[in-house]
């Protein structure tokens, strides 16, 4: 009996490391070997107030402003003007007690089927195409090529990630730059400051089922154990960059869909850019384009394939890739 017991573990553990090598030569194969950093022609401009079209800057250029502030945003016509009001309303404030305090916001209709670029122009017509511009994507990226591509037309020293969705609210922006500064000496003058929701996890653990419970635990174990250490919450679409901690991980990212944060510090991690985490207010708002299970399955799926990826050479860290 015991025999057999043991012969049946050999078969599993042979089992289980001939399917781990599968997933392994998978991930490599069915790699992409470079970021997809290329824009259609249309990509590269954005429209005046006046109509005019003008060629995006890039983020390898001497920066412009003091903040980019960077709005990935897919069918976002409801409830992206709430966000807006309250982003500018705050940069406005900030600008009229400190005018030299330079800002952009930067919209990126990620192939929106609805009418998100048409809000986003309506605000660049009020605030002026110098304060507030729209990147309109033929087709959809996801979220990670979103955010990447609005980054990489930025013109400020400093780069904030935000949701289109208002979740976390814009007051915080003070925190996450307190944060930033703490890190002061930057090595090569990278850093990166994380909004985070961690402090709100037993609240919300409270309102959700075991089975999402079970799944946030199970995702937030797979982001510790395959990519990212000592950052409770990775997936905070708040985040705050020096331009230079902006330049060399965006540049060099892949993953294009909802994981894309957890490569993003991955990379960050490899290159000893510091990163600091604090809280942040923030409020669930409907309409989330996420679907809890489907979406944290791709996520774990995506995960796993970004550890095997880097492992087995697939992918490699080269932050001089530029814009094209």
């Amino acid at each position: 009996m015991h025999a057999c017991l043991c012969e049946v573990l050999q078969l599993l553990a042979i089992l289980a490391v001939l399917i781990l090598v599968l997933i392994t030569f998978i991930a490599h194969v069915t790699a992409n070997r470079m970021p997809n950093l290329h824009r259609l022609e249309e990509e590269k401009h954005f429209i005046a107030e006046n109509g005019v079209k003008k060629s995006f800057p890039s983020i390898h250029d001497t920066p412009t402003k003091d903040l980019s502030v960077v709005v990935p945003s897919y069918n976002e016509e409801t409830r992206l003007p709430v966000m807006l009001d309250e982003a500018l309303e705050f940069l406005e404030k900030r600008q009229k007690a400190r005018p030299s305090f330079g800002y952009e916001l930067i919209i990126v209709d990620d192939g929106s089927k609805d009418k998100t670029t048409e809000v986003g122009l309506n605000y660049s017509k009020r605030y002026g195409s110098d304060k507030v511009r729209v990147l309109t994507l033929k087709r959809n990226r996801g979220k990670g090529g979103a955010v990447r591509l609005g980054v990489l037309v930025s013109r400020g020293k400093t780069i904030l990630m935000a949701d289109a969705d208002g979740a976390t609210k814009f007051q915080d922006l003070e925190n996450v730059e307190k944060e930033l500064l703490r890190l002061k000496p930057w090595p090569d003058n990278m850093a990166i400051s994380c909004g985070s929701r961690a402090h709100l996890e037993q609240e919300s653990i409270a309102k959700r089922s075991v089975f999402r419970t079970i799944l946030m635990h199970g995702f937030h174990f797979l982001v510790w154990f395959l990519c990212v250490r000592g950052v409770r919450d990775t997936q905070c679409g708040f985040k705050l960059f020096t331009r230079e901690a902006a330049a060399r991980t965006f540049s060099t990212l892949y993953v294009d869909r909802w994981a894309f944060d957890a490569e993003l510090l991955y990379i960050a991690q490899c290159l000893k850019i510091p990163v600091a985490e604090v809280a942040v207010n923030w409020t669930e708002i409907e309409g989330s384009k996420l679907v809890p299970f489907w979406s944290w399955l791709q996520m774990g799926r995506d995960l796993l394939f970004i550890r095997l990826r880097y492992l087995t050479g697939a992918w490699k860290i080269d932050p001089t890739r530029k814009l094209n």
